[in-house]
């Protein structure tokens, strides 16, 4: 399985996330979390996963110079996407109501793109999912913001929370990518990259 395979390498998680860091730990993945803080500036030209693919490659930048033989560097970035935007992260409170009532009856996709990088080699995957929402009440979006404080999250939700449950109506593709990281997805590409 994996984990056999990952005995002659050293994964780098760059990120904070502890949903991610739970996932790799529940696919029985080791991994060491080092950090290096980003500005994610990106062209505005960009649409949907090319934002994802240039943030994630970009989080690997810093990284580069320092990587050993046996090293994969893990990077990643989720975005929100709908009518045609980026959601990013509420900067606060009133910022995360007004993204909620946007995404409330209404159809959005959430993207990720993972950069795998190791010395003499690089290799980007990406992934979207579709999300349904329900018409939300002014009331539900005051109650979850303000018991949840979903301001660590793109789009100001978390799929796994109360939102979730009483919000989410469909769902197409990768439930775990919502939650921050399509693992089907991670565990494919190191499969492929351990084989050589």
């Amino acid at each position: 399985m994996l984990n056999e395979k990952l005995k002659k390498y050293h994964i780098i998680l760059a990120s904070a996330s502890p949903r991610r860091h739970a996932f790799l730990k529940a696919m029985n993945i080791d991994f060491e979390v080092r950090l290096h803080p980003v500005e994610e500036i990106y062209p505005n030209h960009l649409k949907g996963t090319e934002i994802t693919d240039v943030l994630a490659k970009l989080k690997s930048e810093a990284f580069k110079d320092k990587l050993k033989p046996a090293d994969i560097l893990i990077t990643s970035d989720t975005i929100v996407w709908l009518d045609n935007k980026a959601i990013a992260k509420p900067k606060d409170e009133v910022d995360a109501f007004r993204m909620l009532k946007a995404l409330s009856n209404k159809t959005h996709h959430v993207m990720t793109s993972i950069c795998f990088t190791h010395q003499s080699k690089q290799r980007l995957v990406n992934t979207t999912t579709k999300v349904t929402f329900k018409a939300l009440t002014d009331q539900e979006i005051r109650y979850y913001i303000n018991t949840y404080k979903p301001l660590d999250k793109a789009g100001a939700y978390g799929i796994q929370e109360w939102i979730g449950a009483i919000a989410i109506t469909n769902i197409e593709g990768s439930y775990n990518n919502v939650v921050g990281l399509p693992t089907h997805l991670l565990y494919e590409t190191l499969i492929n990259i351990t084989n050589g």
